[in-house]
């Protein structure tokens, strides 16, 4: 084993998807911007930038939820502007390249080497997450991914974590780690009960709000976390401080997540 993951308890990886480990570049943004522009609120007003305020609060959340926030009054509007999302998704996949955020596949390889299994987690519909996780070539380094519908409560609720856990054999949560990079995914881990939540800097969110969120560190993204479970005997994860960890890819993949 290695620096990644000698450190004893941690068994289980739970990773966000969009943000986390694939970077997005405005992708889900301009997705829910074509979703609300199809209930009549376009850009340029008032009323949409109001709306895209409360998606950038909102994100980590099912599509789905984020919507129904947008549209409270009008559950017909909610739904129709979730078809727009999914139909603007969709044919957004087809159009850009989807590429791992740098260093997140050799992470993940390494963890699974030393007997970490890993589990994607993410608020998009499945047949969305299988496209991209099919795109960015990730299937080979994971061993789970679990969708929203997945499960009965989306982010923030721990339903995808604890299921994560259920499905893996992982024997507790202080056995789970926890790497989002929106305050909903870490709320998430927080809310689960893991020993590690770690919020990275590649998403939406900056690390004052993954803090207020429950975050236990901070990292600039994935790569960094060999040097969040150091090699060694000693002190378990949990004693670890809360600290950035500088990443070079950071400044090059602040994206949106889910």
């Amino acid at each position: 084993m290695n620096g990644a993951t000698d450190k004893p308890g941690i068994t289980l990886a739970c990773c966000g998807l969009i943000g986390t480990l694939v970077p997005d570049e405005g992708l889900i943004e301009r997705c829910f911007a074509e979703a609300i522009a199809t209930q009549g609120v376009v850009s340029g007003t008032s009323a949409f930038a109001r709306r895209m305020a409360q998606v950038h609060q909102a994100r980590g959340q099912a599509p789905g939820d984020v919507l129904r926030l947008l549209f409270p009054d009008n559950e017909a509007r909610a739904q129709a502007a979730q078809l727009a999302f999914d139909r603007a998704m969709r044919d957004a996949l087809r159009r850009v390249v989807i590429q791992p955020v740098p260093g997140a596949v050799q992470v993940l390889d390494q963890l699974r080497e030393a007997g970490c299994r890993i589990a994607v987690l993410t608020s998009l519909p499945r047949r969305i997450a299988d496209a991209v996780l099919d795109a960015a070539g990730l299937w080979p380094s994971i061993d789970i991914a679990l969708s929203a519908q997945d499960v009965p409560r989306g982010f923030p609720a721990p339903d995808l974590v604890l299921t994560a856990v259920l499905q893996s054999g992982t024997e507790a949560v202080a056995d789970v780690a926890v790497i989002h990079s929106t305050g909903a995914g870490v709320d998430s881990g927080r809310r689960s009960g893991a020993s590690i939540v770690a919020g990275v800097l590649t998403g939406p969110h900056p690390a004052a709000r993954l803090r207020a969120s429950g975050a236990t560190h901070i990292l600039g993204s994935i790569a960094d976390v060999p040097a969040l479970l150091p090699a060694g005997d000693g002190a378990g994860p949990h004693e670890y401080p809360a600290e950035v960890v500088p990443a070079q890819a950071r400044s090059e993949h602040r994206t949106t997540g889910l």
